[in-house]
């Protein structure tokens, strides 16, 4: 018996804490030294595949823009710049509508009014503008 009572205690107990939220507990030492346990027959994880090359480049936006008043197409399957080139003459935002090509759908999208501000606030900046000097073109 003596034997049995020394075996008892000379094992050594540690605070397990990864209890899942219900506290700590007190465990032998090895159940915590333990290993991983035996895959289980039948299970694994499948073969990861190579991935796909890239995907091709995206194609240019095309536009197209029309008058309001007139419904008179002043650009049609252009690029974003041409685009822009056509709103140098355009009054107003307002004044027209702009269509983007939709290709995976095949027709054309109008522009949400945010959309259209962007390609409106590039207005005058495709052509080369004085830079501004200070002086005046007059002798004084």
């Amino acid at each position: 018996m003596p034997e049995k009572d020394q075996e008892e205690t000379s094992n050594l107990w540690v605070l397990e804490t990864q209890t899942k939220g219900t506290g700590a507990n007190m465990v032998p030492l090895e159940k915590v030294l333990r290993g991983p346990s035996k895959p289980v027959p039948g299970f694994s994880f499948r073969k990861l595949e190579p991935r796909e090359v890239e995907p091709e480049a995206p194609e240019p936006y095309r536009f197209r823009v029309v008058d309001i008043m007139t419904r008179q197409v002043l650009a049609d399957d252009v690029d974003a710049r041409t685009a822009v080139q056509a709103l140098e003459d355009v009054r107003s935002i307002v004044d027209v509508t702009v269509f983007v090509w939709e290709s995976k759908a095949e027709r054309w999208r109008l522009l949400t009014f945010g959309e259209t501000q962007a390609l409106w606030e590039h207005r005058g900046h495709g052509a080369a503008e004085p830079v501004p000097t200070g002086h005046s073109a007059e002798p004084e």
